[in-house]
């Protein structure tokens, strides 16, 4: 007997596709324009990728900081302590587009692989 997926499944279905590519993903959007940790988690959210926690994007903040991918300023703000904002550097803009490149190809043979050119149902 074949056991059917459930919300535990696909939870953690999800968990392992968004930890693939969740670093891409936050170059993408500080390419798109510079931003502080809390911001970026409320894009990741807005972006459709669910409850995103702080402890999961500030150690890949990190993480891309000491690669050199991202750089840091600190700002004031205009409602509490001052913030850090992040922004790619040139090294975080090629990375961002070699990932990009090979997400795309991925993502095709992925699709093609799902949904076979003939079966015009699933499309």
């Amino acid at each position: 007997m074949i056991a059917t997926p459930g919300a535990d499944d696909a939870a953690e279905r999800q968990a392992q596709l968004l930890r693939g590519c969740l670093d891409m993903c936050l170059l993408a959007l500080l390419a798109a324009e510079p931003a502080h940790g809390y911001d970026l988690v409320r894009r990741l959210e807005v972006a459709g990728f669910g409850t995103v926690s702080y402890g999961t994007v500030y150690p890949l903040i990190t993480r891309l900081h000491r690669l050199g991918l991202l750089a840091n300023a600190v700002e004031p703000s205009p409602t509490g302590p001052p913030r850090k904002i992040y922004r790619l550097t040139e090294a975080g803009h090629e990375r961002l587009a070699a990932w990009r490149e090979q997400w795309v190809h991925f993502a095709g043979v992925v699709n093609d692989t799902l949904i076979p050119l003939g079966d015009d149902h699933v499309r």
